[in-house]
């Protein structure tokens, strides 16, 4: 499933592709194609990401939302548009380039009613302006669940994937298993600026990058990790286990990340 920093950075990119001008929409597979028909000739007045949700706000107050779920892939071009690569949901036009999107698990039009009860079910997005960490804390405070699961939870932080989840507790020091009750303000605040600052690179980059090295790796999915996907720790050499929280896989360097159940933890 795509992180937030590649929904935002489509969101970057598109907003800047499309934004003021009437797009030709239009719905190649045809799942989409009273909706396409309905949005073509409209104006994007704007584009925006919040967590892993991609909005595309239309003139008459129509809003494009995808999501693109686990299998869902956006595509840029220079027009002239060419044939449908696989089963398009949904074609977008502009003067200059056209954006393909296959395969979103959402891809519906809703209105700002709409709009106002995604919000309500997002938690705090760690790339917006707007977002109010304090929120998240009181969610993880009072929460016994892991933190490993509360990272992916999209109601209490949006915008962490399985990748970053990994790693930004790794780099913390914190072990996935530990619960949210034992989650410190102090180290609270250092996992959201550290999460903050991992999710901006990774804007600014279009890759994962969560080593010390700032350049993408030379890769077809272009990500550095420390320990994700890996079979010994760069920290202390140690070996990396695997196993898995609400269905997804998860690493750890239980010498670097000890397993800490009870007691308030804080950071170094």
């Amino acid at each position: 499933m795509p992180e937030g920093h590649t929904i935002h950075r489509a969101a970057r990119d598109h907003q800047k592709l499309f934004a003021g001008q009437e797009l030709i929409i239009s719905s190649p597979q045809g799942r989409f194609r009273d909706g396409a028909s309905r949005l073509t000739g409209n104006v994007c007045q704007s584009v925006e990401a919040i967590g892993k949700h991609l909005l595309y706000h239309f003139s008459e107050d129509k809003i494009l939302h995808i999501h693109l779920g686990l299998f869902g892939k956006i595509r840029k071009s220079k027009v002239p548009a060419v044939d449908a690569i696989g089963a398009v949901r949904v074609r977008l036009v502009g003067r200059t380039h056209f954006i393909d999107i296959n395969g979103p698990t959402i891809c519906e039009i809703i209105e700002q009613p709409d709009l106002e009860k995604l919000l309500d079910r997002i938690g705090p997005d760690l790339l917006r302006n707007d977002a109010d960490p304090e929120q998240s804390f009181n969610r993880i405070c009072k929460s016994r669940s892991q933190i490993g699961a509360l990272l992916m939870d999209q109601s209490v932080i949006a915008g962490i994937g399985n990748i970053y989840r990994t790693e930004i507790l790794w780099r913390q020091s914190i072990h996935p298993k530990t619960p949210g009750t034992a989650i410190s303000r102090e180290i609270f605040k250092c996992l959201w600026k550290d999460a903050k600052l991992l999710l901006e690179l990774g804007v600014k980059k279009n890759a994962i990058i969560t080593t010390d090295k700032p350049s993408v790796a030379k890769t077809r999915y272009k990500e550095r990790v420390n320990i994700f996907g890996k079979s010994l720790c760069p920290r202390c050499r140690g070996a990396i286990r695997k196993f898995e929280i609400s269905k997804r896989r998860v690493f750890v360097c239980e010498n670097c990340q000890p397993p800490i159940m009870d007691t308030k933890i804080s950071a170094k």
